[in-house]
């Protein structure tokens, strides 16, 4: 919790909404924010990545609809914070490093796509985050998830940059690390222009761009925002 807000222990607590492509910062951001805000950081890609999980696991058609629609519906997909962040668990297990691997990052792609997913994964986050004190980040929390957020940011950075903090991420290069950069150009195709909750910047939202910056100096920023709206 931050002073300010100790100095007034009545004041209504923050929905952030914090959007972006991949490799924006988004989650090291949204990680580190609600750490110092005493808030709970809800990753709606944890979410989806989970649900891939799932589908991997059961064989079920990344292009199915109604068949991840009703796995997602019997899924406990649970995020606990840490210290260290959140815990991601998918009925009862801790799924947190697996759906960090490459095969469920290509899959959670995939998935979101379909408009019933996404309508039954913004319901859930929507319940998650109802009583404020969340900092959630995404690709259409400010547009779709939590329209109505006291704060929006729009995360982005140069698809070069987002390219080369993935492959360092990863500690990977040559033949592999151009396989992931062209990864992440289809996954940038693929959330722009699907049809259901495309990624845009909400009209209210306000945008960073990080290639130039530091994650401290991009935190900053964010902080300062939030002290603005408090």
């Amino acid at each position: 919790m931050t002073d300010r807000e100790k100095d007034q222990p009545n004041s209504r607590k923050l929905i952030i909404a914090i959007d972006g492509p991949a490799g924006a910062g988004k989650s090291t951001i949204a990680s580190r924010l609600a750490r110092k805000l005493g808030y709970v950081n809800l990753e709606s890609g944890a979410m989806y990545r989970a649900l891939a999980l799932k589908a991997i696991d059961t064989d079920a058609s990344f292009d199915d609809e109604a068949a991840l629609v009703k796995l997602a519906q019997g899924a406990r997909i649970q995020l606990e914070p840490t210290v260290g962040g959140n815990r991601t668990l998918l009925d009862g297990r801790d799924v947190s490093s697996r759906i960090r691997e490459r095969d469920v990052t290509e899959a959670a792609s995939r998935v979101s796509i379909h408009p019933k997913v996404r309508e039954w994964m913004v319901a859930r986050q929507r319940d998650m985050g109802a009583g404020g004190g969340v900092v959630m980040e995404g690709r259409d929390i400010g547009t779709q998830v939590f329209p109505d957020a006291d704060l929006k940011i729009f995360l982005d950075a140069d698809p070069v940059v987002r390219e080369q903090r993935r492959m360092a991420q990863a500690k990977i290069q040559g033949d592999v690390a151009a396989s992931m950069a062209a990864e992440l150009r289809e996954r940038d195709q693929r959330d722009r222009t699907r049809a259901a909750s495309p990624l845009v910047a909400a009209k209210d939202a306000v945008v960073i761009n990080s290639s130039a910056l530091s994650e401290d100096e991009v935190l900053a920023q964010v902080e300062e925002l939030v002290k603005n709206k408090i």
